[in-house]
């Protein structure tokens, strides 16, 4: 396979294996296992992991880690502007960004999510460069995000791990950012998300 037909394969596989364990997302297990064969072993070794992970583990235990882990954690949040926008007015106008994209390339965004959801964003970057740009420019959260899982032991850090492989390497200015948040944590401020319905979107149960 080219690189553009791999880097959409991979892109698709990391989204699916990054959302709730549904059945419809359970049921694609071996057809992603087939197509990590195509891959480059440093994106496919890290998504291989959470597809064992995924078909070995009780449906139950599989779920309810899920729901520790992204809906309780507010560290492991699969929004990307929460890591530099926080609950800031500054992250309705970075989903606006985002959602501009999506527009752009004539989707929508899955399950009505908002437009920074990460499963969303590699699905756009399966069809559009947009997704691809998107990731790029919030590559600080990609790292905090895998620091999060990682620290929680969580499995799904290899599947950021594997994204942030078909990215370019880091820059200086990228590291001392994240290394800022990471002692900071995001900013925080209750206004400026109404038009997004954003209250709190890292914590509560699965919807």
């Amino acid at each position: 396979m080219n690189q553009p037909s791999w880097r959409a394969v991979a892109a698709r596989a990391a989204s699916l294996l990054l959302r709730y364990p549904d059945e419809q997302v359970m049921a694609a297990l071996p057809v992603l296992r087939a197509a990590l064969a195509e891959l480059p072993a440093a994106v496919a070794e890290p998504l291989r992991a959470v597809v064992a992970y995924r078909a070995e583990t009780d449906l139950t235990q599989l779920r309810a880690e899920y729901v520790q882990v992204f809906d309780f954690r507010r560290r492991c949040c699969l929004h990307l502007t929460y890591y530099t926008a926080g609950d800031t007015r500054k992250r309705g106008e970075a989903l606006v960004g985002f959602a501009g994209a999506y527009k752009q390339a004539g989707l929508t965004v899955i399950d009505g999510e908002l437009p920074d959801y990460l499963p969303a964003v590699l699905d756009l970057a399966a069809a559009d460069d947009a997704g691809w740009r998107l990731l790029r420019s919030n590559r600080v959260g990609l790292d905090l995000l895998v620091d999060s899982l990682a620290a929680e032991k969580s499995v799904y850090r290899h599947c950021v791990v594997a994204v942030r492989e078909m990215l370019p390497p880091p820059q200086p200015a990228d590291l001392a950012a994240a290394a800022q948040l990471a002692r900071t944590g995001p900013p925080v401020e209750q206004v400026g998300l109404e038009p997004f319905g954003l209250v709190d979107t890292t914590s509560g149960g699965r919807r």
